[in-house]
């Protein structure tokens, strides 16, 4: 099972992508703001994906070991 703080991770990356999303939607900053948003993005992105990436593998791994459900050596 994933550690809280991983899925905590996860859903707080989320949650403020879609924050600066709204912020650079808005309109009523200056590109070098936006640009900085943009980049913040970019690298929450980049996490998640690895975080998808590494639920995928475990996931996969589960469907392998149909027979048994071996969770403790998904950890």
């Amino acid at each position: 099972m994933p550690k809280k703080s991983e899925s905590n991770h996860f859903e707080e990356s989320i949650n403020r992508l879609e924050k600066l999303v709204e912020k650079m939607e808005s309109r009523e900053t200056s590109l070098e703001q936006n640009l900085a948003w943009f980049e913040e993005g970019v690298l929450l992105v980049q996490k998640c994906q690895e975080e998808l990436r590494i639920s995928e593998k475990r996931v996969q791994k589960l469907i392998k070991s149909v027979d048994g459900f071996k969770i403790e050596d998904l950890k």
